[in-house]
């Protein structure tokens, strides 16, 4: 059930508020404001250093990046005093832009790990049938099971597997760090069904992405563009086409052309 405001409008599952954050001295977030409520999808979008992939990896707290100002809000909590296994098993989950590889460890004895790390023990066999469904809806095979995490894994197979960890973990939020990135096609439109999938199961999804096209199988409830480490523009999903054929240049001109206005 979700929490109402007093206006009828679903309570925030996520509110980072003037968020500023820096890895290794340098800024990169540099007053972020971004409120995502229960269900919503929401796409990051921007160039190359906006601030889009620190944005998810300082909501999961990677112990990298550092807090400067401002706050997160999960839930009505406060983020930034929980540690990154608190936040997992609150129900967050981040897929990542670069899916490691982990040697000797069996996909599926990773993912029952997972499972049981956030306290849901499933017996053997309802595991196996859980896992051989998520497989077949993936377009991955059963052989899978037993290969190690990431090793040898092909782009399109790594983000599958991202995918199938989030279906299975059935997260509240997600955040989705270019998942679409070194996709073709077919593996595009399979990861795209799987994020759907959890859409439909009630996932929030903040999905960080550089172009259009997943988001033509992945409908935003909002777009929202990154400038400088924070929100320069936001709109609907037609703001997504009009990045796709005007770049981003003009985005950066009505950012300066306001803030002139405001001086």
């Amino acid at each position: 059930m979700n929490h109402e405001t007093n206006t009828g409008v679903a309570a925030p599952i996520l509110e980072v508020l003037g968020l500023r954050a820096s890895i290794s001295g340098k800024p990169i977030l540099n007053g972020v404001d971004l409120v995502v409520r229960p269900g919503e999808v929401h796409a990051i979008m921007g160039r190359n250093g906006s601030g889009k992939s620190t944005l998810s990896n300082v909501v999961m707290g990677h112990p990298a990046y550092v807090v400067d100002g401002g706050e997160i809000r999960y839930q009505g909590r406060d983020l930034l005093r929980m540690d990154v296994t608190e936040r997992a098993r609150a129900g967050i989950f981040l897929a990542f832009q670069y899916p490691v590889a982990i040697p000797g460890v069996g996909v599926a004895q990773f993912l029952r790990s997972a499972l049981r790390a956030m306290g849901r023990e499933v017996p053997a066999r309802e595991f196996r049938k859980q896992l051989s469904a998520a497989f077949a809806d993936l377009g991955i095979p059963d052989s899978f099971a037993t290969r190690h995490v990431n090793d040898g894994f092909s782009g399109g197979e790594k983000k599958r597997l991202e995918i199938l960890q989030m279906l299975l973990l059935q997260p509240k939020l997600a955040l989705l760090d270019e998942t679409d990135s070194g996709l073709d096609i077919d593996a595009l439109r399979t990861v795209a069904a799987g994020i759907n999938r959890a859409i439909a199961q009630g996932v929030s999804v903040v999905l960080v992405t550089h172009y259009q096209r997943i988001l033509e199988y992945v409908r935003p409830d909002h777009v929202h563009v990154f400038l400088d480490g924070r929100v320069a523009m936001s709109g609907g999903p037609e703001l997504a086409t009009q990045l796709e054929s005007r770049g981003y240049e003009w985005v950066e001109a009505d950012a300066v052309a306001s803030q002139a206005v405001s001086a």
